[in-house]
């Protein structure tokens, strides 16, 4: 009998690398997608040598419109059916949204969010008819707090709108389809180690923050596993990012705007303070 198979976007690092690890630690094949074919054969061997699981190379780029049916076509092509997904793919769109183009809003739109609910679309039914899956999509716990203007600068301005999308997606997905043996959940990890926060130049700030606000990839994945695999459709990763959705839920929102503001500005001061000794 053939070993079940994941398909994995964005897996040619940070959190979409740990989730083909941690699947493939429990002896599923993957099919892994990114653009990097290079970094995704590299990947390929590694879990080959440790683990004896098989991968599928896929390379592409999710932000074009026709890509989500190329990928399945090829996994098909391949004679192999997906019992599992991992929606991860995604990049910041940095700068204000009246400030960037319609056609770069449109492209994140596209990556960020159309690309998951396309891949689901064509995925899920084929799982609910032979009674099991597993669907995770990586969303963010920047859709569980205030809004803040890091989001903007360094994310984009929709950042916590589209995985606020993913969230409520995957809650009402996991509904429509729990008792077809299709577990859906929703990871909302916060700040994480990985080469995200160097595409949208975020490194510098993020480098500063105190530990507890940095997660890894392997504790995401490992966290994601277990709640899809439980069944729970919402799983926020580390204990200082769940004590910070627990107080958001209970202050007013225009209470949790001040606090947010404020924040931002300790940092802010922070940075320019370590800037200005960095001078001296």
């Amino acid at each position: 009998m053939a070993r079940r198979l994941v398909l994995v976007t964005g897996a040619s690092s940070g959190i979409g690398a740990a989730f083909a690890r941690q699947f493939a630690s429990k002896g599923w094949d993957l099919a892994l997608v990114a653009r990097r074919e290079d970094k995704l054969k590299d990947l390929a061997e590694e879990v080959k040598a440790r683990f004896g699981v098989d991968s599928l190379i896929i390379a592409d780029d999710l932000s074009d419109p026709d890509a989500p049916a190329r990928i399945v076509k090829a996994v098909a092509d391949a004679g192999r059916q997906i019992d599992g997904l991992v929606n991860n793919a995604g990049a910041g769109q940095p700068g204000y949204f009246t400030e960037t183009s319609w056609e770069d809003q449109a492209r994140f739109l596209e990556l960020m969010a159309t690309s998951y609910l396309k891949l689901m679309h064509l995925i899920a039914p084929d799982m609910a008819k032979r009674g099991f899956g597993r669907i995770v999509n990586i969303a963010s716990v920047s859709a569980l707090l205030p809004s803040a203007r890091a989001h903007t600068v360094y994310s984009g301005t929709i950042y916590p709108g589209i995985k606020s999308l993913l969230i409520k997606a995957s809650e009402a997905l996991a509904q429509e389809l729990g008792d077809k043996g299709v577990h859906v959940t929703a990871v909302a990890p916060g700040y994480t180690w990985s080469e995200f926060h160097d595409v949208n130049g975020a490194r510098a700030t993020v480098s500063r923050l105190p530990k507890y606000w940095m997660l890894t990839a392997e504790e995401v994945a490992i966290a994601g596993y277990d709640a899809v695999e439980r069944g729970v459709p919402l799983r926020v990763p580390g204990a200082w990012y769940k004590f910070l959705v627990a107080v958001a839920r209970i202050l007013p929102d225009p209470v949790g705007r001040a606090v947010m503001r404020a924040q931002e500005k300790r940092m802010q001061a922070q940075a320019g303070g370590q800037a200005a000794s960095e001078g001296a």
